[in-house]
Parts: structure tokens; C-alpha cells; sequence
């Protein structure tokens, strides 16, 4: 069994489906998604309902995402609603489901929606790794950290959290497409909807494949000392 970490993937349905249709990613393997499924790219509904469905064949873990916090947010309160319609890019999601009526978009949303979202993690510990959206707070323990850190801060350099770990995480946008390994810290949003990548990590041995909306694949590997070769 392998176990893949797939980054921010923001509505970018034919990225995905592109990495699963390569045929790596086997149903007995752990694929840990990072958050931010909705949100900027073009089929946030499509991702959602890919992803539902997939799931009853293949061993998927799902991570919250701000994104995803930020929709929910926006259901009691009409600012942060603004908030996320304009700067978030909610309107897109809203759009993937053909909602038009902003007064009651939250009751004309599938319920399958809110269950997902809802059943998300803040984290996932798997032996010497630690998945995340955004990142961790150091000399915190998993259990204390804050929704700051989780799901809102940007990490351009994240600090170590434990020695003993490796923390997989998205969020803070690699807007060259590129991996952003720091060795403690490995960053995989490789801005798939900004036109450049959807990443998949093999963490334990450092193997990606990436795709984009095009259908285009890059393979490549990690130079990590300490991955298995």
C-alpha cells in the first residue's frame, strides 16, 4: 500500500481526473486530499461529486481546507458571504451548481456538499507524517492548534514542527507549479487552477505525478536523502 497526498485542487476537475486515470494510484493505496476541493477553478460541484463517488472504491482521506471553512462561515453571516462570493472566488462554486438566487444559495446547495464538508479532518497523523491544508504551529501539540494555523496562514517558509515528522501540507499557492520541499515540510499546491499543476505525492518515497486542466502529466522524483529509495 502507497500512500499519496494530492494538493489544492479548487475545481479542477480534468486535473484530477487526469491523475487517476494514469492508473498509479491503486484502490488498496491511502490518498490523503489536502482541502480547498472548491473555490477559483472552473467545476467545483464536479470535483465534489468525483470525489463522493470515488471514494466508495478507492481509500481516500479528505482535509479541510479554509475554503471550505469560509463556506461554511458563509451561511450565518451575510458579510463573510460578500467576503467569499468576491475574494474567495465562491461565485464560481455557485456557479458550478447553477444557483443564481444569492438570498437562499445555501439551502439550494446539495446537501451531499455540507455532509462532505462536514466530514473533513483538520489533520491526519499516518506514522512519520502529519497532513494539514495550511500548517502547524510549533511546540503546540495536534490537538491544541488553532484554525489560524490549520487553514488560514501562509507558510512561504514554515518553521519545524517536529524533527520526527514530515508535515504534508497545501495552501500557500507555488505559483511556478513547482514542489516546495523543506525537507520537515513538504508544500504540494502547485496552483493547479491558476493554470499550472494538481500534484500527487508519493510521501514515502518522494514519486509525483502532476496534471493540469490540458490533460498534461509531469513525473518526476523528490531529492530527499531520507525517503525511501
Amino acid at each position: 500500500m502507497a500512500i499519496y497526498a494530492i494538493g489544492d485542487i479548487h475545481g479542477s476537475i480534468n486535473a484530477l481526473k487526469t491523475i487517476f486515470q494514469q492508473g498509479l494510484i491503486k484502490e488498496n493505496d491511502k490518498v490523503v486530499f489536502l482541502g480547498d476541493y472548491i473555490d477559483k477553478g472552473p467545476d467545483s460541484k464536479g470535483v465534489i461529486d468525483w470525489l463522493i463517488e470515488k471514494n466508495k472504491t478507492f481509500d481516500f482521506e479528505f482535509i479541510r481546507g479554509n475554503h471550505e471553512v469560509m463556506m461554511t462561515l458563509a451561511k450565518s453571516s451575510t458579510k463573510i458571504f460578500k467576503h467569499w462570493l468576491n475574494d474567495y472566488g465562491g461565485s464560481l462554486t455557485l456557479n458550478s451548481y447553477n444557483i443564481d438566487d444569492t438570498q437562499s444559495w445555501m439551502h439550494q446547495i446539495d446537501k451531499t456538499l455540507w455532509n462532505f464538508i462536514d466530514s473533513c479532518l483538520p489533520y491526519l497523523e499516518i506514522g512519520e507524517f502529519i497532513f494539514v491544508h495550511a500548517g502547524l504551529e510549533k511546540n503546540k501539540h495536534l490537538e491544541e492548534q488553532n484554525e489560524h494555523y490549520l487553514y488560514h496562514k501562509k507558510f512561504e517558509k514554515p518553521t519545524i514542527y517536529d524533527a520526527n515528522k514530515t508535515v504534508i501540507c497545501g495552501h500557500t499557492a507555488r505559483i511556478n507549479g513547482k514542489i516546495a520541499d523543506f525537507g520537515h515540510t513538504i508544500c504540494i499546491d502547485t496552483f493547479a487552477h491558476g493554470g499550472m499543476w494538481l500534484t500527487c505525492l508519493n510521501v514515502e518515497t518522494g514519486q509525483f505525478l502532476k496534471a493540469n486542466n490540458k490533460g498534461e502529466i509531469e513525473e518526476g522524483k523528490l531529492k530527499r536523502m531520507h525517503l525511501i529509495s
